[in-house]
């Protein structure tokens, strides 16, 4: 599937709830979610009931729009959650919690994981002392997350933001250093996401 180049804004509508797409603008009365709370497309036109395919979809998609990623992607991701043994949807939530780009957001170095996307891929941060510039990368207990010492200027901006945000419990974080450190993987109730997991578990089992 292409990437999806339309206003993110729409996804966020589509789905009925903010998904905190655009960062800080998500908290502004400038959201389109506190302007225009309403699915895109004909404004006059009721909505159907959804079906229970169209319920699991949804969700499907929500999580799609929340981390930012194609859909051969989040079904190879099901497929790898699938095969850990665990819980497979919480397994699914943690897979896509360890990206780098989601533990760069979740650090507050970036607004959103869009701009934390970009981040990694300019290649602005080490994880055990070697440059990663894949957004995908998986992180590891115990991994060592640096920001590039010619890339801390750029952060500098972003340094009082970082103190007002809450560091998630699996994660630590050195903001004077500017390192952080993964210390386990996190269990479903450090995960902060509005998914019903189960029902991607039933979509991708139907």
């Amino acid at each position: 599937m292409s990437r999806y180049l339309g206003p993110n804004c729409k996804k966020c509508r589509r789905e009925g709830e903010k998904l905190y797409l655009k960062g800080d603008r998500c908290y502004t009365e400038k959201c389109s979610m506190s302007k225009r709370p309403f699915a895109p497309g004909h404004h006059g036109k009721v909505p159907k009931k959804l079906s229970d395919y169209g319920i699991h979809l949804r969700t499907k998609q929500r999580a799609r729009a929340f981390y930012g990623i194609p859909e051969r992607q989040f079904r190879n991701y099901f497929i790898k959650a699938n095969k850990v043994k665990g819980v497979t949807g919480t397994m699914l939530l943690q897979l896509l919690e360890r990206r780098l780009d989601n533990v760069i957001y979740r650090l507050g170095m970036a607004d959103s994981r869009k701009k934390a996307r970009q981040l990694v891929k300019h290649g602005h941060f080490y994880v055990n002392g070697r440059k990663v510039s894949i957004p995908s990368f998986l992180v590891k207990i115990n991994d060592v997350i640096n920001i590039k010492e010619k890339s801390l200027v750029i952060f500098a901006p972003q340094i009082e933001k970082i103190k007002e945000r809450k560091v998630p419990s699996w994660l630590s974080l050195d903001i004077k250093n500017g390192e952080a450190k993964v210390l386990s993987f996190p269990k479903r109730n450090e995960i902060d996401v509005p998914i019903e997991e189960q029902m991607i578990v039933e979509y991708y089992a139907r």
